[in-house]
Formats: structure tokens, C-alpha cells, sequence
């Protein structure tokens, strides 16, 4: 005799292939509750990939980097203290869910933050946010939530099309498969690319808004 869940996924192959959807749903349960008891841990990720998934981090800290933003931008206009208080405030929101997505990752993965290009998107925006917070709680002129919103929000979007060429789970090979040299080298390696991309942004900045006449 076979295990369960073998001739399971082999009933679920026959209803396939013969087009028949209640013998298919009957067999995936089996299929289902053979999984949960042989490798329960497995089966407990899997369900929290697809929480994950379905609650897109990512997705909504972008949206709250371009609300962030366009506050900030407007307080040079009008109101500049109110309207730079909300853009911080909403610019911390955006982090605490990036930062959220960000830990998910590394849960499921169970590694470090940086394992592929897609991740090195997500930190190295994330380090970058995170450089603007402390810019800003120190200057409070909306330069820092400037930065902080743009950089956020190209990285991500930089993420999510290097996510469509396939599985974003995957691992780099040789020397980088190692939690160690991913926890030393390739993250102090994204945290230096985090300050280029911020110094970078703050030097087009102050070129832009010098040729306005505005320092």
C-alpha cells in the first residue's frame, strides 16, 4: 500500500485529468490533512506566506510614501508646521509597515534581510527611510521626509517589477548562500548603498531648490 498522501495526489491527478471537481476538492483535503500532520511547521509558514501575501507591506507603505511626500512638498507651500508634523507622522507609519514587511521576509525565509536582488531593493529603501526619520527629527524642514518618502517609494517600486521576473524567496549562490556572510558583509555592503542613494538625493535637492533661489 501507498502513504496516504500519495495516493491522495495521485486521486487528485485522475479527477484532473477527467475534469471532475468534487473528487479533485475531496482528494486536496486528504492531500491537505496528510501534510498538516507529516510536516506541521512547514504547513504553518506556508499559511503565514499567504497572510503575508495577501496583506502586500510593500504595496501600502508605497502609498503612504507618496501621501508622506506630497504633504511635505506642500508645506514649503502653506501651513509648513502642521502639514510637516503629518508628513513625519505619516512617514513613521510608512516605515513601522515597511519594517513589518521587511521582519515577515526574513521569517519566512529565515535568513537575513538581503538574500537577492528583490530584497536588496526592499533594505536598501528601507535604510534610507530610516536615515531620513533621523534627518528630519533633527531638522524639522520637511527635507528629510522629502528624501526619506521618494527613496522609499522608487526602491519599492524598483522591488516589485525585479519580483515579477519570478520567485522573490530565491537564494543567491555560492559565497552569499551563508547567514553569516548575509548578516555581515551583504548587509553592511546595502546599508552603504542606502547613504549613496540619500546623500545623492539630498545633493539633487539642494541643487534644485538653490536654482529656485530657496536654501
Amino acid at each position: 500500500s501507498y502513504p496516504a498522501g500519495v495516493t491522495a495526489f495521485a486521486q487528485m491527478g485522475d479527477a484532473y485529468r477527467a475534469g471532475d471537481a468534487a473528487p479533485f476538492n475531496a482528494a486536496l483535503n486528504r492531500y491537505r490533512s496528510e501534510l498538516e500532520t507529516v510536516v506541521p511547521e512547514a504547513f504553518s509558514r506556508v499559511r503565514y506566506e499567504l497572510q503575508f501575501n495577501r496583506v502586500e507591506p510593500f504595496y501600502k507603505s508605497m502609498i503612504l510614501y507618496v501621501l508622506a511626500f506630497l504633504l511635505a512638498v506642500f508645506s514649503w507651500i502653506a501651513r509648513p508646521r502642521f502639514l510637516q508634523r503629518t508628513a513625519f507622522s505619516i512617514l513613521v507609519l510608512a516605515f513601522i509597515v515597511h519594517t513589518l514587511g521587511l521582519i515577515s521576509r526574513i521569517i519566512l525565509q529565515g535568513r537575513p534581510p538581503v538574500t537577492n536582488l528583490y530584497s536588496s531593493a526592499v533594505f536598501v529603501g528601507w535604510g534610507a527611510v530610516l536615515i531620513g526619520l533621523v534627518l528630519e527629527r533633527l531638522n524639522r524642514k520637511g527635507v528629510g521626509s522629502v528624501a526619506a518618502s521618494v527613496i522609499g517609494f522608487i526602491t519599492l517600486i524598483i522591488a516589485h517589477h525585479l519580483g515579477s521576473q519570478g520567485d522573490t524567496m530565491e537564494m543567491m549562490q555560492a559565497v552569499l548562500d551563508s547567514n553569516f556572510w548575509l548578516a555581515t558583509h551583504v548587509v553592511t555592503i546595502t546599508i552603504g548603498y542606502s547613504a549613496t542613494f540619500f546623500a545623492g538625493f539630498l545633493a539633487a535637492l539642494y541643487l534644485i531648490r538653490r536654482a529656485w533661489g530657496s536654501t
